[in-house]
């Protein structure tokens, strides 16, 4: 194992001693720190524990071959959960055929509101939580992206291979969809 003051490292500086001084024993740390938040996103997308645990291991797998390639643009764990998300969503465009623009059109809004001008306080945890699984995967994943994991546009642009323009888009119709189903759902 190892001692307490290579456990106290930050991510940044496990990678680079991973890259830079090939000493990839680290990597035991980066699994055991980030396997439990890895799990937990592509559960809240796959909604089975054994897949899960299956899909946790490929993308901590994924992750040390990628390792190498890391620039240190934004930090391990942005880009940990890019390749998370990216993975969650590749699997469900392939199992369940979810073709974004295709899906978009037949769960048309049918009066968009202006998601600024909505006061959404009053909001739970567990019916923001329901929302989010009536929304497209994807959608589900920007939000995630932008509002908890803090990644940029180019950063989420990136992961979900599409231009920045189309995460600004899809973005605002994530959040306008999510308005939408509040008023619909839980607003009295």
């Amino acid at each position: 194992m190892f001692d307490k003051t290579l456990r106290n490292l930050k991510d940044e500086e496990i990678a680079t001693r991973i890259i830079k001084d090939r000493q990839e024993g680290l990597f035991e740390i980066l699994y055991d720190r980030y396997k439990p938040r890895v799990y937990d996103k592509v559960y809240s997308f796959i909604k089975d524990r054994q897949k899960s645990e299956e899909f946790t291991n490929d993308i901590l797998s994924k992750v040390y071959e990628k390792l190498p390639g890391y620039k240190g643009n934004s930090a391990v764990s942005s880009w940990i959960y890019s390749i998370t998300y990216n993975y969650c969503i590749d699997y469900l465009r392939f199992q369940k055929k979810l073709h974004y623009p295709e899906w978009n059109s037949n769960h048309e809004i049918p009066e968009i509101p202006d998601e600024s001008e909505e006061d959404l306080s009053s909001v739970t945890y567990e019916n923001l939580l329901k929302i989010l699984e009536m929304i497209h995967p994807e959608e589900k994943a920007l939000i995630l992206m932008k509002y908890q994991d803090d990644l940029s546009l180019k950063q989420i642009a990136a992961t979900l291979r599409i231009s920045e323009d189309a995460v600004k888009m899809r973005l605002k119709r994530a959040r306008t969809r999510i308005v939408f189903f509040y008023k619909e759902h839980f607003q009295d």
